[in-house]
Formats: structure tokens, C-alpha cells, sequence
């Protein structure tokens, strides 16, 4: 039987003081070694208070101009707390937010964490199914919304365990002449935001640190999506080492963030939420991506820092006159690799128009709250984008990262293996599913399926993901949860999915099922109806086969599939 990593930790420990002698002999000299935290407090809601005392006037949210300061977001965020307390509420409870990019889900996710309730980040991209699911995985019980996803709430209410739903709008705070046009409609019909913000403000009470505060969900190579369970010490640790892999300590220089990223997402929290706000800074909120808003902003704001695709960073520099625009300010600009991959070409052109360097964001995954490693400081003579990819950096201070062979043995230096993670912000398990939480979680080490390499510094290179994980336009879909879909058709007898590359999208999900007998439908007919009940980048392009192709034990040979899903044009 093949030995966990749990079971010799004497091996990994030996393994990693290796590893940390590289590490500290390639410790780029710009990059502190350790937090310094300003205050003694460990919860983002200590963080919100202090600044809100130290710094009333700040500017915390700008959001298309509505600038919300501080202090404001402080009362606004203890009045839904308040509101929440008026519907019955208690520590423990799981609350979701169901909205695109807005200050309410700041709000509303700091009041959540005020009255010490579990804050339940919900995709607002998702059809009825994929809803139905993730509210009843959780045991969501009250729910801020959308008022263009209101009706399918109602839709689903009824086998959830909510007890009470409220609606706001994407244009309840945005002010009357807003400093760039908004994607969405700038008036609405009635909400309830009004009436939750005239709610009496909920009188403080003593934060955990260690509490479950939040429930990120994930997809996984099993089943449905799992939800990690967060807590209000790992959202502040894992802001204030991203502070550092921007080269600062926590509050030394607040930073004024673009924020695009969905904040749903476990990165665009980490980025448009926890590091602005751990660090007294501003983030300059955007609903969707815009690239000429964007160019806008980063001149008006003074923008600092900025995370987004390499196809993002493409779309600014093809503006009209981009090279005389002013983005002097933008000293912190970090890239994520999916379609377009960041080369020294585009990193030629960012620092010809910009004077500044372009460089990767970090290796992360939702278990570990993201950004683990920092890049920070290997961008000399393109160090990072000319050594093998993907160049990922050294670990955060306080996080650790071993490679290992299927017997959990640490691999020498420069062998490809599963990457493993031990980290002050990961998971403390997922929610309701303790099979799951102890596969992953060995003797204090995250098992993260994924393979990479440990080079002569003892900085991380990714190779590949679980080989069955899509990436669509930077958005994960795994073929897991596709299939459990996809099962729900009355038609279809068994499915599986694969990633096909796409040159649009860099890769898309493509679907093979077997129909029960006597069943016809189409595979057109099939996508379209997974494009009625999935999220539109999870939905597969279907082909239906009389029979999947198994091995001898009863499992589908998925390495068919992926090179007949290629074969298709």
C-alpha cells in the first residue's frame, strides 16, 4: 500500500529544510521575510474598525464614483448586520450573496462576518441547477440577491431551507453622474436596500479569529462542488503575504486596486476586497472588465496595483494612444496566464508604455485561500518567463510547498510531482463532507492534485493541473460537475467530459454520453439544453456515442475521449 505523506513526516521535514536553505539563499531582497501585522486584532472586521478610527476619510470603495469612505463602509456594514439580526440571524448561519461586482456585497459580507454568521459567496452566472445545489450544500438560509436573479431564486426556493430572500440592484448605490458608464442600467425598479440600510446598526460583539467565517466553494475531480471552509485569520493572513509579494508590509503604503475580478471568486476577494481593505487602501470597483473605463480610472485614481489576464493587459496597450496615457502610478501589475501566456514580447511592450514590469500573480487554489507565492524579483533579464513554465516563485512567508511521488515521497529537486501545500490559511475542511476533508488534508498538508517541480532555488514551477480540469477563459469548469448535470437529463445513460483546446477560449468543455435505450436526442439538442441550466462557460459541446469507451474494471478511458474530442472541428 502506497505510503500517505502523513505517515513519514521526519521525511518531509528534511525534504523542506533543503528546500528552505534554497529558498533563503534566493530571497529576493525586496520582499520582507515576515508580516508585521499594524494591529493585534486577527479578523478583517478588527481591520475595518481600526481603519475606520485611524482613517475615517479614506476612501474604501469607489464604485463608477460613489465613493464609500471608511467610516461609511463601517456604519453601512454594521446596519445590515443589524438587519440581519431583525430576521433572526446567529452566529453559525449561513448567508449567501448572490450579486455581481458591487459595494453591497462588501456590505453585506462584512455584516455578515460582524454578528460572527457564515458568509456564502454564490456565483451569479449560475442557472436554476447549479443554484439549487450550492444553496442547499450550504443550508442557506437567508439570501441577498439580484433583481435580475430574483425569479429564478423563487424558482428553487422551494426545496431550499431559505427562509427569507432580499433584492438589490446593481444601480442602488451608484451616484447620479457616474465617473464612467456602467455595463448594466443606471435606474431600477424597487429593491429592498433602502430598508435594510435604515435597520439600527448591531452593537459590536467579540470576534473569533478562528471561527468559520466563510464557505468559498470549489469544483473537484468527484462529485458537485465542495465548499472550503474559510475563517477571518486566514482571509487576513492570506492579504497581508500578498502585501508582502508586492514588496510592502500591511498599511506601509495603502494601495488604490482596480478591481474587475469577480468577487464571488475566491481571487477577486482576496484582490478586490481583503487586500485593499487589510491594508487601508482603496479599491476602484468595476462590474465587468472594460478596458477603456479601466485606462481611465488607473489616471483619475492614481491606481496602484492591478491583477488580470494577459488578455486584459492586450486589450489596454491596443487602446488609441495608450503610450500617452499616464499609468506611472501603476507599480504593481501582475498577470494570469490562460489564454494568452505572458512572454517577454508583451512584458516588452507593458514596460515601454508603462515604465513598469508586468509579472505573473501567484499559484493559489481555493483551499489555500489563494496567492501562495510570490514572483516578486525574478523578472531580471525575463528569469520567470524564459525558465521552464510556469514559473510560480517562492513561497509566502509562513507557507510551505513540497513536491512528492504517488507514495508521498519527497522527489529530489527538479523531478516533476504532486505539489503539496501547508499553510497558516488553509481549509479547515469541506463543509459536510469529512471522506473528502481527510483525502485532502494529511498530517497538516493540502494534497493538491497538482503536478510541479521544485528548481535550484526552491521556487515552484507548474506543470499541470489534474489533467481532466478545464480552463475557459480563466474560469475553472471541472468535468465533474459537468457531468453530474448533465445526468439530470432524462435522456442520457452516462456522460463524461473533457477539456478540447480552443484558440479563442484556450479550452472548452466537450461532452460524450451514452442515451438509455429507445431514447433519441441530439447533441444539439443536449447543449442546448445544458445551456438552459448550467453557466454559460460551463456549457460542453455534446456528441453522443452508442457506447463510452471502458476499461476492463468499469471505468471510462478518458484518454480516449481526449484525443477523439481533438478530432472534432
Amino acid at each position: 500500500m502506497p505510503t500517505s505523506p502523513s505517515s513519514d513526516p521526519t521525511a518531509l521535514e528534511s525534504a523542506l529544510a533543503e528546500i528552505r536553505a534554497l529558498q533563503d539563499a534566493a530571497w529576493p531582497p525586496e520582499v520582507p521575510r515576515s508580516v508585521e501585522y499594524p494591529i493585534e486584532g486577527r479578523t478583517v472586521i478588527d481591520y475595518l474598525r481600526h481603519w475606520a478610527t485611524q482613517r475615517p476619510h479614506t476612501v474604501a470603495i469607489d464604485y463608477y464614483g460613489r465613493d464609500i469612505t471608511y467610516a461609511e463602509l463601517d456604519d453601512l456594514s454594521d446596519r445590515f448586520a443589524g438587519w440581519l439580526l431583525q430576521r433572526g440571524a446567529s452566529a453559525g448561519d449561513r448567508v449567501g450573496v448572490h450579486l455581481a461586482n458591487c459595494p453591497q456585497f462588501h456590505i453585506a459580507m462584512l455584516g455578515i462576518l460582524k454578528i460572527g454568521a457564515v458568509h456564502v459567496p454564490i456565483n451569479p452566472l449560475f442557472r436554476e441547477h447549479e443554484l439549487a445545489y450550492e444553496l442547499g450544500d450550504a443550508g442557506v438560509e437567508i439570501l441577498l440577491t439580484q433583481d435580475s436573479l430574483a425569479d429564478m431564486v423563487e424558482s428553487v426556493r422551494g426545496g431550499s431551507a431559505l427562509r427569507h430572500v432580499a433584492v438589490t440592484a446593481l444601480s442602488d448605490l451608484l451616484p447620479a453622474e457616474p465617473s464612467v458608464a456602467p455595463p448594466f442600467p443606471t435606474a431600477s425598479g424597487a429593491t429592498d436596500w433602502s430598508g435594510i440600510m435604515e435597520s439600527p446598526r448591531a452593537d459590536p460583539i467579540p470576534m473569533d479569529p478562528d471561527a468559520l467565517a466563510t464557505l468559498n466553494y470549489t469544483g473537484g475531480t468527484t462529485g458537485m462542488p465542495k465548499g472550503c471552509k474559510h475563517t477571518q485569520a486566514h482571509m487576513v493572513y492570506t492579504a497581508a503575504t500578498a502585501t508582502l509579494a508586492g514588496g510592502r508590509q500591511v498599511g506601509e503604503a495603502p494601495p488604490v486596486v482596480l478591481g474587475f475580478l469577480p468577487i464571488f471568486w475566491i481571487a477577486g476577494e482576496d484582490f478586490g476586497i481583503l487586500y485593499p481593505l487589510i491594508n487601508g487602501g482603496t479599491v476602484v470597483l468595476l462590474t465587468r472588465w472594460d478596458p477603456e473605463a479601466a485606462a481611465t480610472l488607473v489616471e483619475r485614481r492614481g491606481v496602484t496595483s492591478m491583477v488580470g489576464t494577459v488578455d486584459n493587459y492586450v486589450e489596454l496597450m491596443d487602446l488609441p494612444g495608450f503610450a500617452e496615457r499616464d499609468f506611472s502610478t501603476l507599480g504593481n501589475a501582475m498577470a494570469v496566464s490562460f489564454v494568452l501566456k505572458l512572454d517577454p514580447e508583451i512584458r516588452g511592450r507593458w514596460r515601454d508604455a508603462t515604465g513598469h514590469v508586468l509579472r505573473e500573480a501567484s499559484y493559489g487554489m481555493t483551499e489555500t485561500h489563494t496567492a501562495d507565492t510570490i514572483t516578486l524579483g525574478f523578472q531580471t533579464d525575463d528569469e520567470d518567463l524564459l525558465s521552464e513554465p510556469v514559473f510560480c516563485g517562492l513561497p509566502v512567508p509562513g507557507t510551505d510547498v513540497l513536491v512528492v511521488d504517488d507514495a508521498g515521497v519527497p522527489v529530489p529537486v527538479g523531478q516533476p510531482g504532486q505539489i503539496i501545500v501547508r499553510s497558516p490559511s488553509l481549509l479547515t475542511g469541506y463543509y459536510g463532507k469529512p471522506d473528502a476533508t481527510a483525502d485532502a488534508l494529511r498530517g497538516g498538508w493540502l494534497q493538491t492534485g497538482d503536478i510541479g517541480k521544485l528548481n535550484g532555488k526552491g521556487a515552484l514551477h507548474y506543470l499541470a493541473r489534474n489533467r481532466e480540469m478545464i480552463k475557459t477563459n480563466g474560469m475553472s469548469v471541472f468535468p465533474s460537475e459537468v457531468e453530474a448535470l448533465l445526468m439530470l437529463h432524462p435522456a442520457i445513460q452516462s456522460a463524461a467530459v473533457v477539456p478540447k483546446p480552443d484558440p479563442g477560449k484556450g479550452q472548452v468543455p466537450f461532452a460524450f454520453v451514452q442515451l438509455l435505450p429507445d431514447r433519441q436526442v441530439s447533441g444539439e439538442e443536449l447543449r442546448e439544453w445544458a445551456a438552459r441550466n448550467m453557466a454559460t462557460y460551463k456549457v460542453p459541446t455534446v456528441e453522443v456515442l452508442d457506447a463510452l469507451p471502458m476499461t476492463a474494471t468499469g471505468k471510462v478511458r478518458k484518454a480516449d475521449l481526449f484525443a477523439l474530442a481533438e478530432e472534432y472541428k
